[in-house]
């Protein structure tokens, strides 16, 4: 058994500067780095390092790097059975100056966005115990993810933000719903900047729903609330290069650590040291092999 992931794959270009350029001057780039990278890419990619078996269901380019990028995910034990070939591919570029500097910039066609009709590879659906959903995707193909996730009896992890019109069904359809600092902040129609705010939103969507709750509350670190308890897990001490894939690392720890039965507070101890080790690397893909080993 294992994971299905549905969400965006992408060719992830980072480039890293020693300052944004300046009108009418070129700025030189330090290091380059070309990336398989999407959001539902690098979970599937942490998820494949923890030994975690796991199928990708998303959307490449029919172009030369959607080539590239299918080839890297099999490269990296991931089943692309489930990878659509279409349009262009998804590009993403992350420029990092002198910290804190940091420019994203994404191009995302209509056509990479995952379809209700992407979602037909009945192999990974048949050997899957978990799914993990991106609602960056349209609502309508994370909403039946969820469903069909849920009429299988299988677990079922949202990351991002419900879509107003969708929201009560997908809340009342997912175990395990994530969100980053940006993200909470529109769930709950305010900054969410204090562990307080951070528990009462938590409060208010477990009871829509979710067992578990995930929540980035900025320059603090990740509250993780279930019905009748929770942990602040702060952000580690440690030397951030690129916060690029953070939130992607939490949720690959989390829903491995779950697989292995693990109860909420050491599910989250897995999951902060999978994004605290993220962050010290260029660019959002991970490294979490041998990572709790």
């Amino acid at each position: 058994m294992g994971v299905v992931v549905i969400g965006q794959i992408a060719r992830d270009l980072v480039l890293c500067t020693d300052g944004p350029p300046t009108a009418g001057k070129s700025t030189e780039i330090l290091q380059r780095r070309e990336l398989l990278g999407g959001k539902g890419a690098n979970q599937a990619v942490g998820l494949a390092q923890l030994g975690v078996p796991v199928a990708l269901i998303g959307v490449v380019g029919d172009d030369h790097a959607g080539t590239v990028v299918a080839q890297q995910a099999q490269r990296d034990g991931i089943d692309i059975g489930g990878v659509v070939r279409r349009g262009v591919t998804a590009l993403l570029i992350d420029v990092l100056g002198r910290p804190p500097e940091r420019m994203l910039l994404e191009d995302v066609p209509q056509s990479s966005l995952v379809r209700v009709s992407d979602l037909d590879y009945a192999a990974a659906w048949d050997a899957a115990d978990t799914v993990s959903i991106q609602l960056q995707q349209p609502p309508a193909t994370a909403l039946e993810g969820a469903h069909r996730a849920r009429d299988r009896g299988l677990r079922v992890v949202a990351d991002g933000v419900p879509a107003p019109r969708i929201r009560a069904d997908l809340l009342a359809s997912v175990d395990v719903l994530r969100a980053d600092a940006t993200e909470a902040a529109l769930i709950a129609g305010e900054e969410i900047a204090t562990v307080e705010q951070a528990f009462a939103l938590a409060d208010n969507l477990l009871g829509a729903g979710p067992e578990l709750v995930a929540l980035a509350v900025p320059d603090i670190g990740d509250l993780l609330a279930w019905k009748g308890g929770s942990e602040l897990f702060g952000f580690g001490d440690v030397a951030v290069v690129d916060p690029t894939g953070a939130g992607d690392a939490f949720v690959a720890g989390l829903i491995a650590a779950l697989r292995d039965g693990a109860e909420p507070r050491q599910a989250g101890r897995r999951a902060s040291a999978a994004a605290s080790a993220t962050v010290q690397r260029l660019g959002g893909r991970p490294d979490l092999s041998g990572l709790w080993a």
